[in-house]
């Protein structure tokens, strides 16, 4: 009988294993941005609400806001890089790099977020162009447009790019090399910010 009635409660549990499912295969490993320089720990920056800079989250292109690395095969042909999974959105993890990018650099209080909580009048925006691997010219490849505020009213706007010699098409190769032109761009971001 305690036999029957083990079973019978077991057997919920058993049919259920059958219905729920986790994702697919977890990828060998994932992929992220790494700061060339970073802010040291313990070292407090301070300033005005004026000097602070608030990052607001980036935008991208829809092909670009997936944690797939993105090839472009030709003009108008796009296609996902096999094994090569991010971390996080490139345009999150975008962010954050050149937050980190111009706290090292400019010791300003840089405010990065969802919601930064500082009302900052100096503000970074953006959008993501090109994030991922150019099969033609065998690069990786990071556009990215910045939006700033000017004097005033005025607002100001940039292109930046950057382009690294990618030796394969593999995921072990693209990544360190998107890793080294966006902390190209983010440099040159931090350098334009002041």
């Amino acid at each position: 009988m305690t036999r029957k009635i083990t079973l019978a409660a077991l057997a919920p549990a058993l049919l259920l294993g059958g219905c729920v499912s986790f994702g697919g295969d977890a990828p060998d490993s994932l992929l992220t941005l790494t700061p060339s320089a970073t802010a040291p720990a313990g070292v407090a920056a301070q300033g005005a609400q004026g000097s602070a800079l608030a990052i607001v989250p980036f935008e991208a292109t829809k092909a670009l806001d997936v944690t797939r690395v993105p090839v472009q095969v030709t003009d108008t042909e796009l296609a996902y890089l096999q094994d090569a999974v991010w971390v996080d959105r490139p345009a999150r993890l975008f962010g954050q790099l050149v937050a980190e990018t111009i706290r090292s650099r400019s010791g300003r209080v840089v405010v990065d977020g969802d919601d930064p909580g500082v009302n900052a009048t100096d503000r970074l925006h953006g959008s993501l162009r090109s994030f991922g691997y150019d099969a033609r010219s065998r690069e990786a490849v990071v556009v990215f447009d910045a939006v700033r505020n000017g004097d005033g009213t005025a607002v100001i706007s940039r292109r930046f790019e950057a382009r690294v010699a990618v030796a394969e098409p593999k995921a072990g190769f693209v990544g360190p090399a998107l890793n080294r032109a966006a902390n190209q761009v983010a440099g040159e971001v931090a350098e334009w910010i002041g």
